[in-house]
This record gives structure tokens, C-alpha cells and sequence, in this order.
């Protein structure tokens, strides 16, 4: 039996991936549906037969701000090192796998999206989510600036323009092929 790896893939389980589901059901951190954990499972002969969903686990609250803190750093970095004055920093990162694009408002707030490199034109996204932000979260009397955002209406609205992209792009694509 011969496995063959590439950049430490297994099969067609990548890197950064885990279980996410056992028969599927979905499962929670290390524990299977059953609250059984998932190691145990597998080495049970009597959960056989054993179906296992592997993917990207979701970014919990805590990394997100992690990934924030870290853009925040390298921003502001690009930009004092930038060979152009006046430069605004880092406004699309390009790699293999996704494209991370920002936008920075006059107020010095960031927001960025990170999406299939083949996806374009993110600027007007970024626009709208900044339109929906201005709209849905600055108008909220609750809401306390540099706080995390928990605001139903810009979440729904936030949702809805992501489904909107997401189907023009799926249109376009298929148009194209």
C-alpha cells in the first residue's frame, strides 16, 4: 500500500484540515456526535462502519482577532516601509490558495476579506460591508467603538451580500466556462 504525499497531504486531506463530521453528524472540537471522542471511535470496532468529513474548521472568536492583530501589524508596517509617501499599507495580499483584500476608511477602521484568488473585484464588497457597517452598527446606541460586533441586522445584511456575490459568482464562472 503506497500513500502518496505532497507538502504533508494524506490522500485528499490537506493541511489545516480535521474531522468535522463523523457519520454526518457534525462534531465538537474532539468530541464525536455521540460524546464519545472521535479518537475513541475510530478505535472501537463497533462504531464501524465509520464514515469521517474532513475540512476547514470554523475560526473561532478568538482567532479571528488574532488574524485581525496580525494584519493590523503587517499594515502598518507596509506602510511605514513603503517606498511611496503617504502610502495606505496593504490593500490585496495574493497567495496560492486565497487573496486577502482591505480596505481602510478615512477613520482608520479596517476591513478585509479573504477569498479564492480567482474571485475579483473586491473593492465594491468591501465598499458594501462598509456601507452596511455605517448603516447597521454605527447607528446602533449599543454598539461601543473597537468592540466586537454583535449586531443581528448587520449580520443579516452582511449574509445577504455575501449569498449575492457569491451567486453572481457562481454565474459569471459558469457563463465563462
Amino acid at each position: 500500500w503506497y500513500q502518496r504525499r505532497v507538502r504533508g497531504e494524506l490522500g485528499s486531506i490537506k493541511p489545516g484540515y480535521s474531522v468535522i463530521a463523523v457519520n454526518r453528524q457534525p462534531v465538537s472540537g474532539t468530541m464525536g456526535p455521540t460524546d464519545k471522542s472521535i479518537m475513541d471511535m475510530i478505535n472501537d470496532p463497533e462504531s464501524y462502519p465509520l464514515s469521517l468529513t474532513f475540512g476547514k474548521g470554523k475560526v473561532g472568536a478568538n482567532e479571528k482577532l488574532m488574524l485581525a492583530s496580525m494584519f493590523h501589524s503587517l499594515y502598518a508596517i507596509a506602510s511605514k516601509i513603503s517606498p511611496i509617501d503617504g502610502s495606505s499599507g496593504i490593500q490585496q495580499l495574493v497567495t496560492d490558495e486565497f487573496s486577502l483584500n482591505c480596505f481602510q476608511t478615512i477613520t482608520g477602521v479596517k476591513f478585509f476579506v479573504i477569498v479564492d484568488h480567482k474571485q475579483t473585484a473586491c473593492e465594491p464588497l468591501l465598499h458594501r460591508i462598509y456601507e452596511l457597517y455605517t448603516d447597521f452598527v454605527l447607528k446602533n446606541p449599543f454598539y461601543l467603538i473597537d468592540m466586537p460586533i454583535r449586531c443581528d441586522l448587520f449580520d443579516q445584511n452582511l449574509k445577504r451580500v455575501i449569498e449575492q456575490v457569491e451567486r453572481a459568482s457562481a454565474y459569471s464562472s459558469a457563463t465563462l466556462a
